[in-house]
């Protein structure tokens, strides 16, 4: 006789991947639980800023914590050459802090009848032909018919699914108090700066009282990271803030034959190296991946395990045009930075942009625009 698992959907991890996949498996009337090993609201290293693409996706499900909304950007070359878009319209990015945004997530994962389980570590999962079991660090097991891994590139489900990464990224951050005038200085505006190594950029992000400053450059470069992020300080007027929080964290983007599953395990978000891959955004794909995985582990309790196969086809429809483009788009950016630069200062690169940030087309629809494709391939991009 077959015993009936505890629950139809295990999610590790409570991230917007994990709780997306929770509240879309509840919502469709599964059995699930999340295991978190930190508690909520937790503070998380990450720009914070929503694209619409997100914000499509979570406003319709949870009250969006916005701390600013963004109608203007700043584009500099290291430092130098700023100039200063304005977007009609529609807000081009909103700003939230992850700790307020994750646990909003939490609670509509709650809502929709999830159960969710916090300081809770996974250390190990086994599988037969009807459920996984999930082991936790104090002996405690459970069991469930599908398990969602959302606990990132370098977590214990990204391994166990064997998911391989083909790059990898050296992000730092600080969080400043902001002044009177930062504030004044800064509202409804972020700077992009397109740094001097290869693929590198730093960014100012505006959340209410404070800066979000940080930069990104290609791991294995940490003496170069930190020097950008402080020439990039200095060069603002920034070095003398307060720093309320200061952070590292590496980005992995998945080779594009990574696997994204292993019998009844999926991986979705950060853990599935899930991200695009030239402004390493990962919030937008984090809420898609972890939506379809909750909805289609939840299909699975009904149907069987076979209906997980949609999931990976969903992947690769949706995310990795996206991320093929990122891709070309990257090695653009890597070779000819100032070309960048230039580009967004003109009305149709600008609009290209604008448009993404807006949510109105991805990064491989900006590809099919005729005069973009041309450009990118003349420059180097066709082979990403």
């Amino acid at each position: 006789m077959i015993t009936e698992p505890d629950f139809d959907v295990a999610v590790v991890g409570a991230g917007p991947a994990g709780l997306s996949a929770a509240r879309a498996a509840a919502a469709a009337g599964a059995r699930t639980v999340v295991l978190e090993r930190a508690e909520h609201p937790r503070y998380k290293t990450c720009g914070g800023g929503l694209i619409g693409t997100s914000l499509g996706i979570a406003a319709p499900l949870v009250q969006v914590p916005a701390r600013d909304t963004v109608s203007a950007i700043t584009f500099s070359d290291d430092g130098h050459r700023p100039f200063t878009r304005q977007a009609g319209g529609k807000p081009l990015l909103t700003m939230v802090r992850r700790d307020d945004f994750d646990h909003a997530w939490l609670k509509a994962a709650v809502s929709a009848g999830a159960d969710v389980r916090q300081n809770v570590q996974v250390r190990a999962l086994e599988q037969d032909a009807d459920a996984v079991t999930v082991t936790m660090a104090d002996g405690a097991k459970l069991t469930a018919g599908v398990v969602i891994g959302s606990d990132g590139s370098a977590g214990i489900m990204s391994r166990y699914v064997g998911v391989s990464f083909d790059q990898q990224d050296l992000g730092l951050e600080v969080e400043l108090a902001a002044t009177p005038e930062d504030r004044a200085a800064w509202r409804r505006r972020v700077q992009l700066d397109w740094g001097a190594e290869p693929g590198s950029y730093g960014w100012v992000f505006p959340k209410d009282d404070e800066l979000t400053v940080g930069v990104i450059m290609a791991k294995g470069k940490g003496a170069e990271t930190k020097d950008y992020l402080t020439r990039f300080l200095a060069g603002l007027g920034l070095s003398d803030r307060e720093v309320r929080r200061d952070s590292g964290h590496l980005t992995r983007c998945r080779t594009p034959d990574a696997p994204l599953m292993r019998g009844r395990v999926l991986v979705a978000g950060d853990a599935a190296g899930l991200l695009e891959p030239w402004t390493r955004e990962g919030i937008s794909y984090a809420l898609r991946s972890g939506t379809w995985a909750g909805e289609i582990a939840a299909r699975a309790a009904r149907q069987g395990v076979g209906a997980l196969d949609g999931y990976p086809a969903l992947i690769r429809k949706h995310l990795a045009p996206e991320m093929t483009a990122g891709r070309r788009l990257l090695n653009v950016f890597s070779r000819h930075r100032h070309l960048m630069h230039a580009a967004m200062a003109t009305p149709l690169g600008w609009r290209a942009f604008e448009s993404f940030c807006r949510g109105e087309i991805t990064m491989a629809g900006v590809l099919r625009r005729p005069q973009i494709r041309v450009a990118v391939n003349l420059l180097g991009g066709e082979g990403a």
